[in-house]
């Protein structure tokens, strides 16, 4: 039973890094069995398709990026550090992926959105959902702060969707042109649009 479940978690850890530095259409079943040091039938024993396993890795991936986001936008401190966090996550991000693999990843969820934009299917459907729970978070973090009298904008979830655009966005560059440099206008860029003073968060 125990080498079960361990086949299980070796795909789903060569689909995570597969799907992390190449495109969907790229990676066939085969190529990630040979990665997990699996045969074809264990695949199909746990996951009836590709799509599954990528369904299966954006989920998991979501759960750790969402504790992460939680963890910074709830912490008590004024939004002006909390959002200067949360760039510094991403941005430390990108540059570790660079160091161990010599080129920026950029994002799983905006690379898989960019790929099956055109698609009707389950994996689209999904990152709409996650990207809406990420304008959920940042809005909640901007309603508080709002009503703290930290901020005066007055519309949050557009604030909310134009802060998480931005992020995307910058990544998408850090990505095409494999410098997380790319991403230090995140922050002057965003606290603009929000009416705040960059200067106001330590650290």
């Amino acid at each position: 039973m125990g080498r079960t479940s361990d086949a299980r978690e070796r795909i789903l850890a060569a689909g995570a890094e597969l799907l992390g530095r190449r495109s969907y259409a790229s990676i066939g079943v085969a190529e990630i069995c040979a990665a997990a040091g699996v045969p074809k039938g264990s695949f199909y024993y746990f996951f009836p398709s590709k799509q599954a396993l990528a369904l299966e890795v954006v989920d998991r991936h979501w759960e750790w990026q969402r504790g992460e986001w939680l963890g910074i936008l709830t912490a008590p401190a004024p939004i002006v550090q909390r959002l200067r966090d949360l760039f510094v996550a991403t941005a430390e991000m990108q540059n570790e992926a660079l160091k161990g693999t010599g080129a920026v990843v950029g994002c799983l969820f905006g690379n898989l959105a960019l790929e099956v934009s055109e698609q009707d299917d389950p994996v689209r459907a999904r990152l709409q959902q996650i990207f809406e729970e990420q304008i959920d978070i940042v809005e909640d973090a901007l309603r508080e702060a709002r009503e703290a009298g930290e901020l005066t904008v007055s519309d949050t979830r557009e604030s909310a969707k134009a802060v998480v655009a931005q992020i995307e966005g910058l990544v998408l560059f850090a990505k095409l042109y494999n410098d997380p440099g790319q991403l230090d206008s995140l922050w002057r860029s965003s606290m603009r649009l929000l009416g705040l003073d960059e200067t106001a968060a330590v650290g």
